[in-house]
């Protein structure tokens, strides 16, 4: 690939340039992680591209993060981010995993077919609204839907300010589409499920074929992984696009504040409650339940407002459990290695 010729097209802003002193700029080099792997991470610099070798003493590093290295390539420390998305590992395995960081827009790639779902589309609000960056519905395959107003007014009943755009991902017409979001400077991630194009999209939005597409399934519109891993792609305008596979699994961690903001109508509604702590189940003087009877809330949206606020206290409070043991056993190894170090010396 080109390399970008200024920091600016790696996606460098003020928010970054502010964390550096006079002599750090001048003497230091910055890198931007550009693809995370179980034996270290590849970076970008306005010299080229270069490794940084895993360490334990390495802080928890993703793609997008920003790093100063020394004259060497050694790593120095990793600059505060701007954002940071975040999820509980796939499967049973406790831990949190970082996703990308400093996104400014999150895309949501959702296509106008079987794959168009509301509750996924408002776990993915959630995410952005969490981790601090601008939400941006894309809807793609418009060419294969019929009535394509039908999915906007869907869409429209989960926040009326949601930026949303419908797209052909295979034309050109599409770049110029979403161009407000891929100005100089500006990092957006791609996120959805698989099959719905996002592949697709950054192929049109950086001109260049390099991410592998496949056709989906006919009969309900499923699609196969053919993104394997986050990667970072390079638009000519000077934005930034990270690509991700898709996410059969998107369990929600420690994400209070993205509840609120992606469920900002229910909030509003529950205020009206008789009981400060009403769980709109069956109490009486339940303005939530009562919007649902009168049609101005879906029940649907309840639902799932109520299963993403169990799931994030669920797996915040395992997290949390298991940081606590952590730092219990890494307290007695401590304490064991201090009794040694003070037998030997005596």
């Amino acid at each position: 690939m080109n390399l970008p010729s200024t920091l600016q097209h790696l996606g460098w802003q003020a928010f970054f340039q502010q964390q550096l002193t006079l002599p750090e700029f001048e003497h230091s080099i910055i890198a931007r992680v550009t693809a995370h792997h179980r034996s270290g991470y590849e970076l970008i610099t306005l010299q080229g591209s270069c490794r940084l070798m895993a360490s334990t003493t390495l802080p928890p590093i993703t793609i997008g993060d920003w790093l100063l290295l020394d004259a060497g390539g050694g790593f120095v420390r990793l600059l505060t981010r701007k954002s940071l998305f975040k999820r509980k590992a796939a499967g049973s395995q406790l831990a949190e995993q970082l996703i990308a960081a400093n996104v400014d827009t999150l895309i949501i790639v959702c296509s106008l077919n079987h794959d168009f779902n509301l509750s996924r589309i408002e776990r993915f609000l959630t995410l952005a609204h969490d981790a601090g960056a601008e939400p941006l519905l894309v809807l793609t395959k418009m060419d294969l839907c019929a009535d394509v107003d039908a999915f906007l007014r869907q869409v429209k009943q989960l926040d009326a300010m949601l930026m949303v755009e419908v797209v052909n991902a295979l034309e050109a017409s599409c770049s110029s589409t979403l161009q407000h979001w891929c100005k100089a400077g500006n990092t957006l991630a791609v996120v959805g499920s698989s099959g719905v194009g996002k592949s697709t999209l950054v192929n049109t939005l950086t001109g260049r074929g390099g991410q592998k597409t496949a056709a989906i399934r006919v009969d309900d519109s499923k699609g196969r992984h053919t993104t394997t891993g986050r990667s970072m792609h390079f638009i000519a305008g000077g934005a930034v696009v990270i690509d991700t596979p898709g996410m059969r699994e998107l369990q929600l961690t420690d994400c209070d504040d993205g509840i609120r903001r992606a469920f900002a109508d229910i909030d509003a509604i529950a205020s009206q409650c008789r009981f400060s702590d009403c769980q709109h189940v069956a109490e009486p003087g339940c303005a939530v339940q009562q919007a649902i009877t009168q049609g101005a809330l879906a029940a649907r949206r309840l639902t799932n407002y109520q299963k993403l606020n169990a799931e994030q206290a669920r797996n915040a409070a395992s997290l949390k459990q298991r940081r606590a043991h952590e730092r219990k056993f890494s307290k007695m190894v401590k304490s064991v290695k201090s009794l040694k170090a003070k037998k030997f010396s005596d």
